[in-house]
């Protein structure tokens, strides 16, 4: 059995859901290959062959590949699907774009979103949002899934020595084309990479108030910002900090809650954090019974205490 991993990455480096890709590829069992498909990307393949692990890398260059195209990508994937047992898609938002094309042109079943290799055709994935664990069992020759990345150890990204191969064949499908992007630049830490994260809830009632009561604490902490999804629906913060279901999955070393109350689907995207830190003047919060510490206050007051303190 050989495990391909489709590499997140941004041409120069590789992006760190692939390095939890990597882990549970290899639970799967046999060798793990990483498929870089980009332009100009081959530093990115160069350190994808050091990840602990991989025993080859393909490297696929070609501009059809260079903004990531779910269609062009697929396309590539299924091309050399046949030498695979396994095919996995970090559960990002690029992943879940190619992952369900790849599954339905080979005409297999998508599993989606596992947390754990339990065996080589058996996965645990999270259902009900994250109320109840499903074992998924697949018969299929070869098995396309995506990974919650939040589930996985980050592989070293030092101590592999994988070979590089080029990889022909990639082809624009023509069926999309990039038009351009409109990118948020922020000094802070990527949300989903962050190891701290400081998130506010509706309960700020503005987004000037987001702003200057939070971002003193992150920028103390050095953390990310990011919101529940009634802030964001409010226009609180921008959709790109929404954690939840509907959100971005985290699991950061310290996940600080301010306001927010614990809807389900927010709990979802942020209970595997190692440390949470709720403050929340409802002792009734449901985030009381998620958070390893619970503050019963006024946010605009113990917040700025807390900077103070710090």
């Amino acid at each position: 059995m050989t495990a391909l991993v489709v590499a997140e990455h941004d041409h120069a480096s590789l992006k760190g859901a692939t390095l939890n890709t990597i882990t549970a590829a290899a639970a799967c069992g046999g060798d793990v290959h990483v498929l870089v498909a980009g332009s100009h990307a081959g530093a990115a393949a160069q350190q994808a062959a050091q990840v602990a692990g991989v025993t080859k890398v393909l490297h696929a260059d070609d501009l059809s590949l260079a903004h990531q195209l779910a269609e062009n990508l697929a396309a590539l994937v299924v091309a050399i699907a046949p030498g695979y047992s396994h095919i996995l898609f970090p559960a990002t938002a690029n992943g879940k774009n190619a992952a369900p094309r790849v599954a339905a042109l080979l005409d297999v079943a998508q599993i989606s979103d596992i947390t754990k290799v339990l065996a080589a055709d058996t996965f645990e994935r999270p259902i009900y949002a994250g109320n109840a664990i499903a074992t998924v069992q697949s018969a299929d020759a070869i098995k396309v899934i995506t990974v919650r990345t939040t589930g996985f150890d980050a592989a070293p990204a030092s101590g592999g020595a994988g070979s590089v191969e080029p990889l022909s064949g990639a082809a624009d499908s023509g069926k999309s084309a990039y038009v351009g992007s409109e990118l948020a630049k922020s000094d802070r830490p990527e949300l989903t990479a962050a190891k701290i994260i400081v998130s506010g809830g509706r309960a700020l009632g503005s987004a000037e108030k987001f702003n200057e009561v939070l971002t003193p604490l992150a920028d103390k902490l050095g953390a990310a910002l990011g919101a529940s999804r009634a802030a964001v629906d409010a226009g609180y913060a921008p959709n790109d900090w929404q954690v939840g279901q509907t959100g971005k999955i985290v699991a950061p070393q310290l996940y600080v809650a301010c306001g927010i109350s614990g809807a389900i689907q927010h709990l979802a995207g942020m209970k595997d954090s190692k440390v949470i830190v709720a403050i929340n003047k409802d002792p009734e919060a449901p985030i009381f019974s998620v958070a390893d510490f619970g503050l019963e206050a006024d946010l605009f007051a113990a917040v700025p205490e807390l900077v103070k303190s710090l």
